[in-house]
């Protein structure tokens, strides 16, 4: 098996069928939802919160909610008296499962929920998963995270309508130097690994550090891109504003970090600063921009026609095109 990250791959062009960039279409389908792009911030403390969540419901993006400090109920409650759609997440102890009976008991139903634990290959996740499928039948359930098809096969097996892929390979996780695990370092070939067993959406975790990667995602069979430290550090950003020599940045830390635990233990993420980068609906006009470049060098119009091209391997041992179609 070929390993590889995003650094090591390009893609090929192919004939270009569009005038103009802006005919591409970079939406892409979720559930019963289409969404304006194949990107979702990542649900954690530093990236997102309420306002943004709304905010990107609003405006034809997918979200998910963390899962920290925060009443599940209430917020998809919330939502819904807005007329938007309700994504969140669960771990999987027993409050989650309370969370689970309360909504039922309410009658609230989520439209996405996401099972989302470090080590997501484990009989927890398949116990929540069951009991979300017996007890909210109408909620798209969303797995993980995981790094091997054995992995995918028995989360879909299990009842999961979409899994997550990637062990450590963020900007703030420290899986792979805390306990030599991980995707860190191959994520694009795990998504591609993963990718060939699944029967069901795809959604890598972790890795993105440029809007080309999204493509490169894309090509290897994910579905959505989760996406951590390119969202940080915006003005909205719910992270702490910091100033370092006149320059302001905005505190970005991973959900297993003693940061966001409370406490020094089973640490797996740390603690970065990220410059301010701006507005994040600047940032996402920007990305949908370059999607439809990507798509435009694919020679399609659409986002899935990025599958169809060729790429190079660069560097080392694997140097050289490979022609897989």
């Amino acid at each position: 098996m070929e390993i590889f990250d995003y650094d090591n791959i390009l893609l090929l062009p192919r004939k270009c069928r569009v005038e103009s960039r802006s005919e591409c279409d970079a939406g892409v389908e979720l559930g019963s939802r289409k969404f304006r792009l194949p990107v979702v911030p990542a649900n954690m403390k530093t990236v997102v919160d309420e306002s943004i969540c709304e905010w990107l419901a609003q405006n034809g993006y997918f979200y998910v909610m963390h899962r920290f400090d925060l009443d599940n109920v209430k917020f998809t409650q919330a939502m819904h008296a807005k007329g938007l759609f309700a994504s969140i997440s669960l771990g999987v102890k027993q409050p989650d499962y309370a969370t689970v009976d309360q909504l039922v008991k309410l009658g609230v139903t989520p439209e996405y929920i996401t099972i989302d634990i470090a080590h997501g290959h484990a009989d927890s996740v398949r116990d929540m998963i069951i009991y979300l499928k017996k007890h909210l039948p109408g909620s798209f359930v969303i797995a993980g995270n995981v790094a091997t098809p054995e992995a995918v096969i028995d989360l879909e097996n299990w009842g999961a309508d979409a899994t997550k892929v990637g062990v450590g390979p963020g900007k703030v996780c420290i899986t792979k130097l805390k306990t030599g695990f991980g995707t860190g370092g191959w994520q694009l070939s795990a998504v591609k690994w993963c990718a060939r067993v699944a029967t069901k959406p795809i959604i890598a975790d972790g890795g993105i550090r440029s809007h080309g990667d999204i493509a490169k995602s894309i090509r290897f069979g994910a579905s959505m891109v989760m996406i951590g430290s390119l969202f940080a550090g915006h003005e909205e950003s719910p992270g702490q504003t910091v100033e370092v020599d006149g320059a302001l940045y905005k505190e970005y830390y991973g959900s297993a970090s003693d940061f966001n635990k409370g406490e020094y233990k089973h640490v797996e993420g740390k603690r970065i600063l990220e410059p301010i980068k701006g507005k994040l609906a600047d940032t996402l006009v920007e990305m949908e921009q370059d999607v439809q470049s990507s798509i435009s060098y694919a020679g399609g119009k659409k986002l899935m026609d990025i599958r169809k091209v060729n790429y190079v391997t660069l560097g080392g041992d694997n140097a050289g095109e490979h022609l897989l179609m």
